[in-house]
């Protein structure tokens, strides 16, 4: 009894921290998640399975899940790369670079989808070229992971940077003594130490990539069954008061996210080492 009472003095205040943390996760979280669910129901099980399940809804959710998952991959490439970079080398210049980065979160989404648009339509600076070679940006699910790329970008650098600069290069250094090479230096001893940071940027830019709105429906060109994107098809039932089927679609969206968050979010645990088989 003694000892639980000891336990209690020794983290003051836990029952108001707590209180404040789940009210303020029901009203942030919780409460808007279950008012999605409780609209939703109004349409009835057989007109929510209808609604998603449409083929143009159908089409919606393939473009944004498909598109959000290629952004995403290309990501984890450059963005290693680029955070590789920006800790492991000094040049003029990289106070700059490592403040760009940042961006895509200060710019209007609206603002990016324009921008890109404009540079990479069949006129632009970028797109018309790219037209003249047969490639075609704007205005196809190829401008659409353009746009998910750039949006998506600071996600992976910036849970990657940090794990990079706390990484002891003494371990490098051994395994070039040791005759190792660039690339099983990287495989052996740094990928397995930015894993768990690289699987929660994914995660973070995938589960941005589903969300976005702003910068792509310009880009995307919103054709049906080929761009449309799954946001896309929530404002336009908005717009049409159609508020349940808007909801329908929205609470498929939310848990397919959820899944696959709890499912990366698994992934890095286990990578990590907090899991144990």
């Amino acid at each position: 009894m003694q000892h639980h009472q000891a336990n209690k003095r020794n983290i003051p205040g836990f029952g108001l921290s707590l209180g404040l943390t789940l009210s303020y996760v029901s009203l942030v979280v919780l409460i808007p998640m279950v008012s999605i669910v409780i609209q939703s129901a109004n349409l009835g099980w057989l007109g929510f399975w209808k609604t998603v399940i449409d083929p143009r809804v159908m089409a919606s959710y393939r473009v944004s899940f498909l598109c959000s998952l290629a952004a995403a991959a290309i990501n984890c490439f450059f963005g290693v790369m680029l955070a590789w970079v920006l800790v492991r080398y000094r040049f003029p210049g990289r106070r700059i670079m490592d403040g760009l980065i940042e961006l895509p979160f200060a710019l209007p989404t609206a603002v990016t989808g324009i921008a890109l648009t404009a540079l990479y339509s069949d006129k632009g600076w970028l797109g018309g070229p790219l037209a003249q070679w047969g490639l075609k940006v704007a205005y196809t699910p190829a401008g659409i992971v353009m746009a998910l790329t750039f949006i998506t970008l600071p996600f992976i650098v910036r849970t990657v940077q940090p794990v990079l600069e706390q990484l002891d290069p003494v371990y490098e250094d051994a395994g070039r003594l040791l005759g190792a090479s660039g690339g099983r230096i990287f495989r052996s001893i740094i990928l397995p130490e930015i894993t768990p940071a690289l699987l929660t940027g994914f995660g973070l830019a995938f589960a941005r990539g589903l969300g976005e709105y702003g910068s792509v429906v310009f880009i995307a060109g919103n054709m049906p069954y080929k761009t449309e994107i799954a946001p896309l098809m929530i404002f336009s039932k908005l717009q049409q008061f159609n508020y349940g089927e808007a909801t329908a679609v929205a609470l498929v969206m939310l848990g397919a996210s959820f899944l696959i968050m709890l499912a990366i979010n698994t992934i890095q645990a286990r990578a990590a080492g907090y899991v144990k088989e």
